[in-house]
């Protein structure tokens, strides 16, 4: 709130300068005014910090990049608290992705974007203080290789559920979140209001375009295809041997997305689900392909997410 009033007056200062015909000398006085009140709320973050839970996890509800992050901490048995947000809203007009890790030490309030650093950082964190319970999370190189290959099948899936969802209004504002009651009314309304400026950036930034889609569809088929080819000798992990780790967590969540397993989300997503019924033809056709194709790692991932998030 105190940086927001801060803003507030930053942006009418021209309006208001313009409205009273202030003369140059009260217009500097104005801004020295502006530059003081920013000093004194950065002296009030220090004298009395927000009051922030000791983690605090930024997400928006459907995301598998959230999914990921928060089955591994749900894994760890972490104490932390959801703040869902409007879909794309963070990203177009603040700047901000999600998952958005926020953590307190202390008097300071830090935060880490992007889920393999997430990941990096509960590594660091918890390894030494709960070993066992960390361990799944260990990074190797080949571990990490998996993982870049994962997420950047991740984004793949983003233009493939866009290309299939972004002309039906009512299923793209129901994916992003507009029924659910845990993302602030304000958020709703403006997703709701914005949603054709919304669409066009989309289209821009995820390059929608029907030769983008099919080098995604091929991408997220070949990821399935080579995992399938792994599981076939029977194994319990992705990359060898029976216990489970990190990257196994991050095929299941990142390709949740459209396979859409009961647990996905870990009830955080329920609300934004969509009904089986109301998807494109196209897209059911997808998801019908894939799951016949690869039924090692479709079922791979419903037996986790039985074992795990139900």
């Amino acid at each position: 709130m105190r940086l927001l009033l801060h803003s507030l007056f930053l942006l009418l200062l021209p309006v208001i300068v313009a409205w009273f015909g202030i003369s140059l000398a009260g217009a500097i006085a104005l801004v020295i005014l502006g530059l003081l009140w920013r000093w004194a709320i950065s002296l009030s973050f220090l004298v009395a910090p927000v009051k922030i839970p000791e983690l605090e996890l930024e997400t928006i509800s459907a995301s598998h990049f959230v999914e990921k992050v928060r089955w591994c901490m749900d894994r760890l048995g972490l104490d932390y608290a959801e703040k869902p947000t409007g879909a794309t809203l963070g990203a177009f007009f603040l700047g901000r992705t999600v998952p958005l890790l926020k953590f307190r030490t202390g008097a300071v309030n830090s935060r880490i974007g992007n889920s393999p650093e997430i990941l990096r950082y509960l590594w660091g964190r918890y390894s030494a203080a709960m070993p066992e319970q960390a361990k799944f999370l260990q990074p190797t190189p080949e571990r990490l290789d998996l993982e870049r290959k994962i997420d950047r099948c991740g984004v793949d899936l983003q233009v493939w559920v866009y290309s299939h969802i972004l002309d039906d209004r009512q299923l793209t504002l129901h994916a992003w979140g507009i029924s659910n009651p845990a993302i602030p009314a304000w958020q709703r309304l403006t997703l709701y209001l914005s949603f054709p400026l919304l669409r066009v950036l989309i289209r821009k930034s995820f390059r929608i375009t029907p030769a983008h889609f099919t080098k995604a569809r091929d991408h997220i088929q070949a990821l399935l295809t080579d995992v399938e080819s792994k599981l076939v000798d029977g194994r319990g992990s992705i990359l060898g041997g029976d216990t489970i780790n990190y990257t196994d967590i991050t095929f299941c969540a990142i390709m949740g997305l459209w396979l859409q397993p009961a647990g996905y989300g870990g009830g955080k997503a329920d609300s934004v689900r969509i009904d089986p019924h109301k998807r494109p033809m196209e897209m059911t056709r997808d998801i019908e392909a894939w799951s016949q194709a690869c039924p090692l790692a479709t079922g791979f991932i419903e037996k986790l997410y039985t074992s795990e998030r139900r």
